[in-house]
């Protein structure tokens, strides 16, 4: 998965823009500026989004070639985010650190996804806000009939209300949903797809 994220993010244009996810703005703008975490950042388009309203905004991934073009992002916007390369279970954050987490479209294996997630919310603050958009289960319907709406094709590595519940399971939920959208994402998300999202503050 490393190598197929490092080429797709050595292409000159932006992956998947370089405009912040609409359903993360739309939720960030509703909060005050503070410590902010973009796990499986890539290109870096929701953490340069968040710096440049104010919020201490710091992201990782895996790959060297999304941190090299979210620090251009960053320098062409005029903003500072602290973007690192690093696995997630040797991630330098301490515990209750930030105020918010973004989790947008962080696809990963069945077999680690829930893991990835219950291992990220010892970073957030008591109070403190998960934001949270991907594709579910039903998304696979719509990719069939429009692959340029991307996601990926293995079914367990989507999602359904009842994983996303189990995973939080330690948050009051103000969005729980499974909702079909339209998505215009620079190159790969285009077209009508079916995405889970979340916002909970932590317990």
């Amino acid at each position: 998965m490393l190598q197929h994220w490092n080429e797709r993010y050595a292409q000159i244009e932006y992956a998947y823009g370089e405009l912040p996810n609409s359903f993360l703005k739309q939720e960030l703008d509703k909060l005050t500026p503070g410590t902010i975490l973009f796990p499986a950042e890539g290109e870096g388009r929701n953490a340069v989004y968040a710096a440049s309203k104010g919020w201490v905004s710091k992201a990782f991934d895996q790959s060297i070639q999304g941190k090299h073009k979210a620090n251009n992002l960053a320098k062409r916007i005029g903003v500072d985010i602290d973007y690192i390369v690093e696995d997630i279970y040797k991630l330098p954050y301490i515990d209750a650190e930030f105020d918010v987490i973004g989790l947008v479209y962080a696809h990963f294996p069945a077999e680690v996804k829930s893991n990835f997630h219950k291992h990220l919310l010892r970073f957030l603050k008591p109070c403190g806000t998960l934001i949270f958009e991907a594709f579910s289960k039903d998304h696979l319907n719509y990719s069939s009939h429009n692959p340029k709406v991307g996601g990926p094709k293995d079914i367990d590595m989507l999602f359904s209300l009842d994983e996303i519940k189990s995973d939080f399971e330690g948050f009051d939920v103000q969005i729980l949903e499974d909702v079909e959208v339209e998505l215009s994402e620079g190159l790969y998300h285009n077209g009508i797809g079916k995405v889970i999202r979340f916002v909970g503050t932590k317990k």
